[in-house]
């Protein structure tokens, strides 16, 4: 199941998820996939801030990590859900930005709705996100 580095992928999660991120990240890559992480991208001086907004306005894709941890109050994923729920209205309705892919059974933000989850959990839910990477593509 080989993904191309022509789409840019960006990562939203909440720290609490970061091992399983990380996971998800490393299948991605190993998979050909460009995939921006934070903990990865952003080097020791830059303002982290800037570079993750820049990151999201850059990206062909969105994936926000949802859990339990990631609906609590607080951290700057709010802020990163933001900026990619205002990219995604100013793009054509057809055309996706945001995947929705849940760790764990957990509630969908009221934000995130409207688009198709995918369950990572589950026995296939991996291959049906690379699936629709793959579409994105073609």
């Amino acid at each position: 199941m080989k993904l191309s580095k022509q789409l840019q992928i960006f990562l939203l999660y909440a720290r609490g998820d970061q091992k399983a991120v990380r996971h998800l990240y490393q299948r991605m890559i190993k998979e050909g996939a460009a995939v921006w992480l934070d903990r990865e991208k952003i080097l020791p001086g830059q303002d982290w801030q800037c570079e993750i907004r820049k990151a999201i306005q850059g990206s062909d894709l969105v994936i926000v990590c949802l859990s339990r941890q990631f609906n609590k109050q607080g951290g700057y994923r709010h802020e990163e859900l933001k900026i990619a729920l205002a990219k995604a209205r100013s793009l054509p309705e057809d055309q996706s930005f945001i995947i929705p892919a849940r760790l764990e059974a957990c509630d969908l933000p009221e934000s995130l709705r409207r688009w198709q989850r995918v369950d990572l959990f589950e026995t296939h839910g991996y291959t049906k996100l690379v699936n629709a990477l793959k579409r994105q593509i073609a």
